[in-house]
């Protein structure tokens, strides 16, 4: 892969950037440039309805974000291998914004149990102590048979808290951790005697 980077960096279509990490040191990150999203965006390379980003907005989450990343790929040879296809990536961000779009459609009182559960449910997902959790990251695709499927990923690490744990687990969201955090979260888990896969 080496060549092909280098050239895309030639290129400007992509460019790499140093991220400082307090507790892992530096770690060197790529990212598409506005020229790469102009051309991905142009040339229609993305998936039909995938949403593009580029550039570092937010650095201090760009190794939350490229875990993330990981992540996926590590899911998507899992659903590709169950004949799963046309696979498109929705991020927390997105789907805050398509429940947070719908909130004054569907009642003028935000805290309404029934508007969260109905706007919860157009979503595919679930009020959990009457909120609505969103994973870090959805995977949307195909079935063998054709019908829809998607898969909900959250990235669990040593930092979240007993509750927040809780609620993603209840939601359903197919929990994975690095391996330094893999004892703090399962031992998070088994106070609370809720049981779930982890990934490292």
């Amino acid at each position: 892969m080496k060549p092909d980077v280098e050239n895309l960096v030639r290129q400007g279509l992509i460019e790499f950037k140093s991220i400082p990490h307090e507790e892992t040191g530096s770690r060197q990150l790529l990212t598409l440039t506005k020229n790469g999203h102009r051309f991905l965006t142009h040339t229609q390379s993305a998936a039909k309805g995938q949403a593009v980003y580029h550039g570092f907005t937010k650095p201090r989450e760009a190794h939350h974000d490229a875990d993330l990343y990981r992540l996926y790929q590590k899911e998507a040879v899992k659903i590709e291998g169950h004949g799963g296809r046309n696979l498109r990536v929705v991020l927390d961000y997105a789907l805050k914004k398509h429940l947070y779009r719908d909130f004054p459609k569907l009642s003028k009182d935000r805290n309404s149990v029934d508007s969260n559960h109905a706007i919860a449910e157009r979503h595919g997902l679930q009020v959990v102590r009457g909120k609505i959790p969103v994973p870090d990251v959805r995977i949307e695709y195909k079935t063998r048979d054709g019908e829809r499927g998607r898969v909900d990923l959250e990235l669990a690490t040593g930092h979240y808290r007993g509750r927040n744990l809780t609620e993603k687990v209840r939601a359903g969201f197919s929990l994975h951790t690095h391996a330094d955090d893999v004892s703090k979260v399962t031992r998070i888990l088994d106070q609370r005697e809720l049981t779930e896969t982890l990934s490292l």
